[in-house]
């Protein structure tokens, strides 16, 4: 367990009054027009979204989704975490002074996480400029900005920058982990010291520093993912990468062994005859040792539609025979009920 002297923890309120000073000098210092914190912070908008009857993520994300999202551009476009917004039937944003618009959908990138809308109206807001996370060591300090019912401005550190792996079939390999933890965390900002936007809040997290460990903290995708992908988002809602095979599987990892825990309604696995405590001992013959093993191993097969071979132990099977079980993938945003497909 990590404790207030571990010299990453130290982000008491001493730290946030220097940093405030340092983060007012360093973002004023050019000029009048450079953007202010109160401006940045007022550019951080509340979401809300509803859902989509019938939709695919209704039982784990629910039929009303709130977070914060980050205005980026001049022409109402806010970006956020994908999971509020996605197969969203209505959208509205809303900023700290109270002004509030309808939003529409724009995209969602399941290989970044990443959700983008636009506001229907101007929000008199100015926009944040895009950082360089892959400058990011263990120790920068930082900012969270979010908007909800618990204080929306937390100082951080940064924990550790690693591979994030996702039941849902989703990796990242080099996302930001923060400490301490910030509660309003979906779609939050995480700002630098020059104001600018560093990564999107995703999670809470138990183990910051290290898998395994105990320390409190979040989880941001790193701002340097959109940069590359932007345009082709807000032109066709799709990132322009092939589709990763998607099967279908949220995986879980106990004692070493990767299982099926749960798989998704009508997908690939299901349809394959995959089964809820099923133990994955491969793909087509190469042993996998956990998420990340899996997801890549499996995103080696080709695009979206390849045929990928799991190697099973059926749950409950009364010797050790491992089975074969042949699936043919799908694009995970054929399946969605996504809206501009």
């Amino acid at each position: 367990m990590l404790t207030g002297d571990h010299p990453i923890m130290k982000c008491s309120r001493q730290f946030l009054a220097a940093f405030a000073v340092v983060f007012t000098a360093q973002v004023s210092a050019s000029s009048a027009a450079e953007i202010t914190f109160g401006e940045i912070a007022n550019s951080i908008v509340h979401i809300e979204a509803k859902i989509k009857a019938g939709a695919r993520t209704a039982r784990t994300l629910g039929m009303e989704r709130v977070g914060s999202g980050v205005l980026i551009d001049d022409k109402g476009l806010i970006l956020t975490i994908g999971y509020l917004i996605m197969e969203s039937e209505s959208l509205r944003v809303a900023t700290r002074a109270g002004k509030s618009a309808a939003a529409d959908f724009v995209a969602y990138d399941h290989r970044s996480g990443f959700g983008l809308v636009r506001s229907r109206k101007d929000l008199g807001l100015r926009p944040v400029e895009l950082g360089a996370s892959a400058a990011l060591k263990q120790g920068t300090p930082l900012l969270i900005l979010s908007t909800g019912s618990m204080p929306g401005v937390t100082p951080v550190r940064v924990a550790s920058r690693r591979p994030y792996a996702g039941y849902w079939e989703y990796l990242l390999d080099n996302a930001i982990y923060t400490i301490p933890p910030h509660r309003e965390f979906g779609g939050a900002a995480l700002i630098d010291l020059h104001g600018k936007l560093q990564g999107i809040g995703s999670l809470f997290i138990g183990d910051a520093f290290e898998p395994g460990g105990e320390a409190a903290g979040n989880m941001f995708v790193p701002i340097d993912l959109l940069k590359p992908i932007l345009a082709k988002l807000i032109a066709t809602g799709r990132s322009g990468h092939a589709p990763r095979p998607w099967i279908g599987v949220y995986a879980g990892v106990s004692e070493g062994r990767v299982y099926v825990n749960r798989l998704a309604s009508g997908g690939p696995g299901a349809q394959a005859g995959l089964k809820t405590g099923d133990i994955i001992v491969g793909v087509k013959g190469r042993r996998v040792s956990g998420l990340a093993d899996l997801f890549r191993k499996v995103w080696s097969q080709g695009d979206a539609g390849a045929t990928v071979a799991l190697d099973i132990l059926p749950f409950g099977s009364e010797n050790l025979k491992i089975k074969q079980v042949v699936i043919r993938s799908r694009d995970r945003h054929q399946w969605l009920q996504l809206g501009r497909e």
